[in-house]
């Protein structure tokens, strides 16, 4: 079993843990995840939610607050370890973010929620490592080949994400349906084959990454089986002790069954799977009134949006889970009880 390798950095094993926002991976999960031999990913999703001045200066605060996280990140896995970060295309101030996580020296971005049409132009001449997140293998060609011919560089990294994640998705509401049955294990073939060629017409390794309903040790062999170099799981790291989260939240997962498991519409703009709660059943049947405005994303027009995503994700995440919006993956259900980042991974790599 290899780790993942990117630049003059690699992983023990082959598992990153997904970004998963707002401030459910900060440094503390991110970094005990390193630790343990795989990638931890921090979400730069309103990460200065509990600054001080957050409210009064959202982008301040989130712009000081990437500084922090990978500093104490860094702190609890080590200088050797990767420390990585997920960046929303959809974000308003997508160029600023991704601009500081490059000046704090962080080792990879991995960015999705809309195409990192020019994501290159932020880390030329630098040690960070950057990885789009596609959903199909067109999405796939269209940002390497955009890559190449207008900046000449070439993905470090390929994160598939299928319609089993958490969170926002890159399918169409009825993509998701089961009778339609995308699959990631077809996607994940069909990219792998592609970034073979890429990587001999280049002499450029581009590790490729499985993610989306991905559980246990018998579902990583099964895609590096099928080519990836790794997978990427959020869903089972927020069931630990060292999840950023608040305890509410992480019984959400707990107590969650196959029945609650809700695809909704998401301000993004894009589909979302989540655990069906109070909070979703209130906001669409009424729309939530909104008396203010975080600037977080591109797509979300306070006139129309059922609610603020901004303020129903740091609700929840802080433990307010009636009043929030708790995103979850197609397995949640699975989850019992919370363990250690540790243990988890010796789990993980004791299956595989």
């Amino acid at each position: 079993m290899k780790g993942i390798k990117l630049g003059d950095k690699q992983s023990k094993y082959p598992i990153i843990q997904g970004g998963m926002g707002v401030g459910v991976s900060m440094h503390k999960l991110a970094g005990n995840v390193s630790k343990e031999g795989g990638i931890g990913i921090i979400s730069t999703a309103d990460i200065g939610y509990q600054e001080e001045d957050f409210d009064k200066n959202p982008m301040e605060a989130n712009l000081r607050a990437i500084g922090k996280e990978i500093k104490m990140a860094r702190e609890i896995a080590g200088e050797d370890k990767i420390i990585g970060v997920n960046v929303m295309v959809a974000l308003k101030n997508y160029a600023e973010i991704v601009t500081e996580c490059v000046k704090q020296k962080v080792d990879l971005i991995v960015s999705g929620a809309g195409i990192p049409k020019n994501l290159p132009e932020f880390v030329k001449g630098t040690k960070t490592k950057i990885a789009p997140i596609v959903s199909s293998l067109r999405c796939c060609k269209l940002i390497v080949t955009h890559w190449m011919k207008k900046y000449e560089y070439i993905p470090d990294m390929i994160v598939i994400e299928g319609p089993e994640a958490g969170g926002h998705l890159g399918f169409k509401t009825e993509e998701l349906l089961p009778e339609i049955n995308v699959s990631l294990e077809d996607i994940t073939k069909d990219v792998v084959s592609y970034i073979g060629e890429v990587e001999k017409k280049t002499g450029k390794e581009i590790p490729v990454i499985a993610a989306g309903g991905i559980w246990d040790g018998k579902d990583i062999k099964r895609f590096l089986d099928l080519g990836a170099d790794g997978v990427q799981m959020a869903t089972r790291f927020v069931a630990t002790n060292e999840c950023d989260a608040s305890d509410e939240f992480k019984n959400m997962y707990i107590n969650a069954e196959k029945k609650d498991i809700k695809i909704i519409n998401s301000p993004v703009g894009m589909p979302g799977r989540a655990i069906n709660n109070e909070f979703i059943k209130k906001v669409y049947e009424t729309k939530n009134k909104i008396t203010k405005c975080y600037g977080c994303i591109k797509t979300c027009d306070v006139k129309t949006t059922p609610y603020c995503i901004t303020k129903a994700l740091i609700n929840s995440v802080k433990g307010n889970v009636k009043e929030g919006l708790v995103f979850c993956g197609s397995n949640v259900e699975k989850i019992k009880e919370i363990v250690s980042v540790h243990d988890l991974m010796q789990e993980l790599v004791t299956e595989l």
